[in-house]
C-alpha cells in the first residue's frame, strides 16, 4: 500500500470528520497520540448533509440491515476521543447497521470520553483494547469475535455492555476495571477467557445469566467466576457469591485434572495427565458431588437419608440381616419401623441399646459400622456447610 493510501498522523489534533473520510476512502488508519475531535460515528457517512465521498465505502444489504466491510487496517495508539466512537447503529435503530473489520484494530492507550458503541460489529482480525479508558458507556453488545480480543488493564468508568457477544478465540480481561458495572449476559467463549485480577468498584452485582464457556471441562472460566464471586460479595449479595464460588471450584477441579493444554497433548499424554488425576476423585466425590463445596447443603441430606432408608431397608430383612431386639425372642421377625428405628439411632450415633446387631452375624455388624462413621461424616459435614453459608460477610 503505498503512503498515499495510509492516512498516518502523531501528537497532532485531528477532526472525526476528515478520519471517517479516509476510512470511506478505504485508506489504512494509522494515528499515535492523536486527539480526535467531533463524533467518530460512522452513521455520519450516510447522511446526505454531511457531504462524504462513499464511492469507496463495501457496502451490502441483508434484509432491512447494511452491511459496512472495512478492509483496511485501524490503528488508534494512545490516542484520545473527544466525542463519542461510533461503529454500531444508532441506539434508536438497533440492528440496522453491522461494521465488518477484515483486519486487526487497535486501539490501544487511548482514551474514550463520550459513549463508545461496537454492538453488532464482527472483528476479524485481532481486536485490541489493551489499556484503554471509556469514561460512559462502552457497548459491545452481539459482537462476533473472531480473532483475539485484548481488553487488558481497561477502565471502564462507565457501564460495560457486552451481553451476547461471541468470543471464538483466546479474550484477555487481565486486571481490568468495571467502575459501575457491567453485563455479561449470553457471552460465549469458545476458547480461552483471562479475568485475573479482574474487579469491581460499584456495588452493583454484573448481570452474568446464560454465560457459556464451551471448554469448562478443561478449566476455561475460572478467574471469570472469582471475579463475579468478589463483585457480590462487596456489593453483599452472598447467595449469588456462593454460585459463583460452586462455579469456580468446578472449573478449579476440572483445570487440575486435565489442564488447559489438555486437546494439544498426545494419546500417551492425555493418558498420563488422567491417570495423576486419580489423586482428584476423594475431592470429587466428597467435595463436589455430596458436599457441593460448601455451597449444596441439600445434597447431604438427601444423601443421608437414602443411607438410613437403605439400612433400615437391610435390617428389616431377615434372609439379609440378624439383629437382636432385647427383651424378645431371638426368632421374631423385625418390622421395616423397628428397622428404621435402629437405622436411625446407628446414623445419629445415640445407640440406645435396645435393639443392636447380632455378634455371630458378621455382615449385619460390617453394615452397623458403616452407617454409624457415614453418620458421623455427614451431620459434620452439614454442620460445617450450615456455617460456611450462614457466617458469609
Amino acid at each position: 500500500m503505498s503512503e498515499a493510501e495510509v492516512y498516518k498522523k502523531e501528537n497532532q489534533r485531528v477532526s472525526a470528520s476528515e478520519v471517517l473520510q479516509s476510512i470511506a476512502g478505504g485508506m489504512e488508519i494509522k494515528l499515535s497520540g492523536c486527539t480526535i475531535s467531533g463524533s467518530l460515528d460512522i452513521n455520519r457517512l450516510f447522511v446526505k448533509d454531511e457531504n462524504f465521498d462513499t464511492k469507496k465505502v463495501v457496502t451490502r444489504t441483508e434484509d432491512s440491515k447494511t452491511v459496512v466491510t472495512l478492509a483496511q487496517l485501524v490503528s488508534f495508539n494512545r490516542c484520545t476521543f473527544e466525542g463519542d466512537v461510533c461503529f454500531s447503529s444508532p441506539w434508536e435503530k438497533p440492528g440496522e447497521l453491522e461494521v465488518v473489520f477484515k483486519r486487526d484494530v487497535v486501539f490501544n492507550s487511548s482514551a474514550f470520553c463520550g459513549q463508545t458503541r461496537f454492538s453488532g460489529s464482527i472483528f476479524r482480525g485481532l481486536a485490541g483494547f489493551d489499556g484503554c479508558t471509556f469514561e460512559r458507556v462502552a457497548a459491545f453488545r452481539e459482537v462476533y469475535f473472531h480473532s483475539r480480543s485484548m481488553f487488558r488493564t481497561v477502565y471502564f468508568n462507565g457501564y460495560a455492555l457486552l451481553g451476547g457477544s461471541i468470543f471464538r478465540k483466546e479474550a484477555r480481561f487481565t486486571n481490568s476495571c468495571f467502575g459501575k458495572g457491567g453485563n455479561f449476559s449470553g457471552i460465549v467463549f469458545e476458547e480461552a477467557a483471562d479475568f485475573s485480577g479482574v474487579h469491581s468498584q460499584s456495588k452493583s452485582v454484573p448481570i452474568y445469566d446464560s454465560v457459556k464457556f464451551c471448554r469448562s471441562s478443561f478449566g476455561d472460566g475460572e478467574s471469570f467466576w472469582r471475579f463475579i464471586k468478589q463483585a457480590c460479595q462487596e456489593a453483599g449479595h452472598y447467595h449469588h457469591a456462593g454460585e459463583a464460588f460452586y462455579n469456580e471450584r468446578c472449573t478449579h477441579f476440572w483445570r487440575q485434572l486435565r489442564g488447559t493444554d489438555y486437546s494439544s497433548l498426545s494419546s500417551f499424554g492425555k493418558f498420563f495427565r488422567l491417570l495423576k488425576g486419580v489423586r482428584l476423585v476423594p475431592e470429587f466425590v466428597f467435595g463436589r458431588l455430596l458436599f457441593g463445596f460448601g455451597e449444596r447443603p441439600t445434597r447431604i441430606l438427601l444423601a443421608s437419608a437414602f443411607i438410613i432408608l437403605a439400612c433400615g431397608l437391610f435390617y428389616s430383612n431377615g434372609d439379609l440381616a440378624e439383629v437382636v431386639q432385647r427383651g424378645a425372642p431371638a426368632n421374631v421377625e423385625m418390622s421395616f419401623l423397628d428397622g428404621l428405628y435402629l437405622s436411625t439411632t446407628t446414623f445419629t450415633t445415640l445407640g440406645p441399646g435396645d435393639i443392636y446387631p447380632d455378634r455371630e452375624h458378621g455382615l449385619t455388624r460390617v453394615v452397623f459400622i458403616f452407617e454409624a462413621i457415614s453418620g458421623a461424616f455427614l451431620m459434620a459435614l452439614f454442620v460445617v456447610a450450615l456455617a460456611k453459608r450462614f457466617s458469609r460477610g
